[in-house]
Order: C-alpha cells, then sequence, then structure tokens
C-alpha cells in the first residue's frame, strides 16, 4: 500500500516547488520513476514507525 501511495503522489509531483516535490522531480531523473516510488514509501514508512514509536504527531518542519 505504502508503494501505491507513493506512486501516486509521484504521479502528481510534476510542476511543484515544495521542498519533497523537488526532491521527488530530482530523484525521478536520477533513479527512475520505480526507484522513486520505492524511495518514497521507504521514506514514509520510517516516519511512520518513528510516529507509532514515539507515540508522536507528524510534524511537516522537520521533513
Amino acid at each position: 500500500m505504502l508503494i501505491h501511495g507513493a506512486r501516486s503522489v509521484l504521479k502528481h509531483c510534476s510542476g511543484k516547488k515544495d521542498k519533497l516535490s523537488l526532491w521527488l522531480q530530482a530523484l525521478i531523473e536520477r533513479r527512475g520513476f520505480n526507484k522513486a516510488a520505492v524511495a518514497l514509501a521507504n521514506k514514509n514508512a520510517r516516519i511512520l514507525w518513528a510516529m507509532a514509536s514515539q507515540d508522536k504527531e507528524y510534524d511537516t518542519a522537520l521533513t
């Protein structure tokens, strides 16, 4: 499910100027669409694990 969600985000990140979208656009150029999707899914999994293990809410200032 994380990879499916990441693919959806990647399809809509072109043309955006936020920090995450710029990182994803560069990653797609360097590594390709599928590897970028897995990288984003991994990033999201690490964020979710940290939130669950530390019982904290998502903080957009950290990403």
